[in-house]
């Protein structure tokens, strides 16, 4: 189990004694606010169409039983037994699948053979390694393994899998705000990397998710620097209070230092199994998935007087997602470091591989983590405000909370490589105000001098995405990961200007100084440039006019004096 211990003094018998009192009141609190229906809906229907890929020896008895209820195809990866069957086998060196329940496809080939294909509702996969590898499997798609209880648990289940089905579309996606590119150029892939059901892909410049093979995770609204990817089961409104609600009980019933303690079903079975050893002030918060809270949630939470977030990991999750919490827990701990609040505040618990196959003992490490649980400081007065539907609103809400009642406040905290908060460093000996960060930033950060040559920045609006720099035809832009406290975060600063050139033709604005010298130094040599370096100089309508004029023609050109 990876944890951070914390050296607090032992619990006192009488506040214990108020916190197991406290906790009831606390969790009958966040029960009267749990109720949620989902307003949207993704379908299944299933006909039974069942393909079953393995060896004979295994797959062959499978799909006799399967085959009485089921319309079944075998796929064998070696020669068959030789009995006639009444439903169909194939020969298969090679077989690939993909889709979800419903909508499989098929694919598979054999020796002196055409390629065969099918479209199936569910599928059986005997094979020594996976078909589709994804952590997360699909809806209707069944890869029991080599053990005998787990395959005849798929075969029950499979039974089972005719008809129509539905599950919540668990995500909600605003691609107006979505930092993965501009201009076919990419810099945000978080929620397509982390994904464990492979259901997130790139899809231009923006991403694109499908809802079939979506599991609710919610790690990608977790790792979204800009909310454009949101958790809907429930949303993040609805989660905030009910952890409000807990923590208002929980104080107003006496209890002291409450540590939220986020699992899921299969957490809550480890929890229960605690039973009289869970510390009082260990407040169980049930969620569909342990990935799909992050750092908005987290600091809401503290705002409102929690002193610590532990994160039960049973050892189900896909790797990324156990990486991703650790990262946003060392992101907002940097946070509350730099504002003087005594820790540590968050705590990840992963119980270890060999403690799965006996839960006793895993509980009573558990047991033992909890009674370390963090004891962080929590703010002077706990806040009010409720969360929002919009990601960085309500990171905005919590931090001027913390903030505010800090025992520190400074005006900067350094914070981790890829915190979602930050400035930038411009280089401007390199940077020609060009203005192509601008265009390709989505968060509204990065402004233009509104008819003057020069770039403005908003830091409060950063989300640290990259685009800008990844975007910048001068590698002129750098990143800086940062918690900015000061005033003029809110507002326009000029991180680069520059002297305005005029058309020496018409003699009005249409660049920079910088940018003319660079065009010089890197169009001079051009043909269409060569013996017409004074083109450079003039605008775009005037460079046309001087181009179209004939070449015999006798002018005579104004030119300004620089």
């Amino acid at each position: 189990m990876n944890i951070r211990f914390n050296d607090g003094a032992a619990a006192d018998p009488v506040q214990e004694g108020r916190d197991r009192a406290a906790r009831l009141a606390a969790l009958q609190a966040a029960r009267e606010m749990s109720g949620f229906e989902p307003a949207v809906t993704v379908d299944y229907r299933s006909h039974g169409r069942t393909l079953v890929v393995g060896s004979a020896r295994d797959a062959l008895p499978l799909a006799d039983r399967l085959s009485g209820a089921l319309s079944v195809t075998v796929l064998l990866l070696d020669e068959p037994d030789g009995k006639l069957r009444l439903y169909p086998v194939h020969a298969a060196q090679t077989v690939a699948v993909a889709g979800w329940l419903g909508a499989f496809e098929a694919r598979w080939r054999a020796a002196g053979q055409p390629v065969g294909e099918g479209r199936f509702d569910l599928v059986l996969d005997l094979c020594p390694a996976r078909l589709i590898a994804s952590h997360q499997r699909p809806h209707g798609y069944y890869a029991p393994g080599d053990d005998e209880a787990a395959r005849q648990a798929a075969l029950t289940e499979l039974l089972d899998m005719v008809g129509d089905f539905e599950k919540p579309k668990y995500f909600s996606y605003k691609e107006r705000i979505c930092a993965h590119g501009r201009n076919g150029i990419h810099a945000c892939t978080a929620c397509v990397d982390i994904c464990s059901a492979k259901a997130i892909a790139s899809d231009g410049d923006r991403v694109k998710v499908n809802p079939y093979l979506c599991a609710g995770c919610g790690a990608c609204g977790t790792v979204c620097p800009t909310g454009a990817m949101s958790y809907a089961y429930p949303p993040a409104p609805l989660t905030g209070k009910r952890i409000q609600a807990a923590l208002r009980a929980f104080g107003e019933a006496g209890g002291a230092q409450p540590v939220l303690l986020l699992h899921d079903a299969h957490g809550a079975g480890i929890v229960e199994r605690l039973g009289d050893s869970l510390p009082g002030r260990i407040l169980p918060f049930s969620l569909h998935h342990v990935a799909s809270t992050g750092i908005d949630v987290w600091l809401a939470a503290l705002a409102y007087g929690a002193a610590g977030i532990a994160i039960l990991v049973t050892g189900d999750e896909a790797p990324q997602y156990v990486q991703a919490l650790g990262e946003q827990m060392a992101i907002a701990q940097a946070v509350v470091d730099g504002l003087g609040y005594a820790g540590p505040h968050f705590q990840l618990l992963q119980l270890a591989d060999g403690l799965q196959a006996s839960p006793l003992a895993g509980a009573q490490e558990l047991a033992l983590a909890l009674g370390h649980a963090p004891r962080g400081e929590v703010p002077s007065a706990p806040a009010v405000f409720h969360l929002a539907a919009d990601k960085r609103n309500t990171l905005d809400y919590a931090l001027d909370h913390l903030h505010r009642h800090a025992p520190r406040q400074p005006l900067h905290i350094d914070l981790p490589p890829n915190a979602p908060f930050g400035t930038l460093a411009v280089d401007r000996q390199a940077c020609s105000l060009c203005m192509s960060c601008v265009g390709a930033c989505p968060a509204n950060a990065l402004q233009d001098g509104q008819g003057a040559p020069q770039l403005r920045f908003i830091e409060k609006n950063c989300v640290q995405c990259g685009l800008c720099a990844n975007t910048c035809p001068e590698n002129a832009i750098s990143l800086v990961p940062r918690m900015s406290f000061a005033p003029e975060r809110m507002g326009a600063v000029v991180l680069n200007e520059s002297q305005p050139f005029h058309c020496i033709r018409c003699d009005k604005a249409f660049g920079t100084l910088q940018m003319v010298e660079n065009m010089l130094g890197r169009l001079g040599a051009h043909p269409a440039f060569a013996a017409n370096l004074d083109r450079l100089r003039m605008c775009g309508d005037c460079r046309v006019i001087d181009m179209m004029a004939p070449a015999d023609e006798m002018q005579v050109t104004p030119l300004r004096r620089l």
